[in-house]
């Protein structure tokens, strides 16, 4: 019986636990509609911090950094919200926003595996095509440096140099004034190429405080824990009003 009665607490308070309603989150998803992404991230990490396992907690807290142009900090939370996405819906958005970081890096390698992962969750969602094929291009466009190549290279060079050595002065300042044109083309064709990127995706252009080694500036921690600690006096305060409300009033009698 003593067993009974324990298994029968355990299992209600445990479902108790199981129906806690995340209260911070509707705050978060209503500072996030009025701009005030700080905000809105502090109550997303204390929705994270309560549900863990939440993905939309996980998916709105990258989207409230990616919005503070704190791009690869966003990275983290798009993988904890795929993590935990239950849904296809879910994976697809997360996926297709972690393409978006990526190409704001320029990593154009993994934006074509997210963005290729977006579309097996929803292969109908227009714009998620459109940024997967934009994204082949510009890595057609800009293909990874192989480092075994280009050490290949260096010794097909060493050997043609060692070969031509012997040669008479004319061939060698040929080669000199190839070389020097040669050069100045690739340097006007990366000029060329860099033309088109807007400075002011690059936070650091922006004027905003330098990022600190870990990737979050001084000043971008201090306002977080401000409105971290603002919240969580929030929550307090309305956890002491209900206590005063629902203390019961002695009365006494008059002998």
């Amino acid at each position: 019986m003593k067993n009974l009665l324990l298994y029968i607490l355990l299992t209600f308070s445990l479902t108790v636990s199981a129906q806690e309603k995340d209260k911070t989150l509707p705050d978060a998803n209503e500072e996030y509609k009025q701009n005030k992404f700080v905000d809105a991230e502090a109550n997303y990490r204390i929705s994270q911090s309560k549900f863990p396992k939440k993905s939309i907690s996980s998916y709105n807290l990258g989207n409230s950094i990616y919005k503070q142009n704190q791009v690869s900090e966003a990275k983290f939370a798009y993988a904890k919200a795929i993590k935990n996405a239950k849904t296809k819906t879910d994976k697809h958005k997360a996926f297709h926003n972690l393409g978006n970081v990526f190409m704001k890096e320029k990593d154009y390698t993994q934006a074509v595996e997210a963005y290729k992962q977006a579309l097996r969750n929803d292969p109908t969602d227009d714009e998620t095509r459109y940024n997967y094929a934009y994204a082949k291009q510009k890595l057609k466009e800009n293909p990874p440096k192989n480092d075994k190549n280009k050490d290949k290279n260096k010794d097909k060079d060493k050997d043609k140099k060692d070969d031509k050595k012997d040669g008479d002065k004319k061939d060698k300042k040929d080669g000199k004034d190839d070389q020097k044109k040669d050069d100045k083309g690739d340097k006007d064709k990366d000029k060329k190429d860099g033309k088109g990127d807007p400075k002011k995706d690059d936070p650091s252009n922006n004027g905003e405080p330098k990022p600190m080694p870990g990737g979050i500036s001084k000043e971008r921690v201090q306002n977080l824990l401000d409105a971290v600690n603002n919240e969580e006096k929030k929550i307090q305060d309305k956890v002491n009003a209900q206590k005063v409300k629902g203390t019961p009033r002695k009365t006494e009698k008059d002998w």
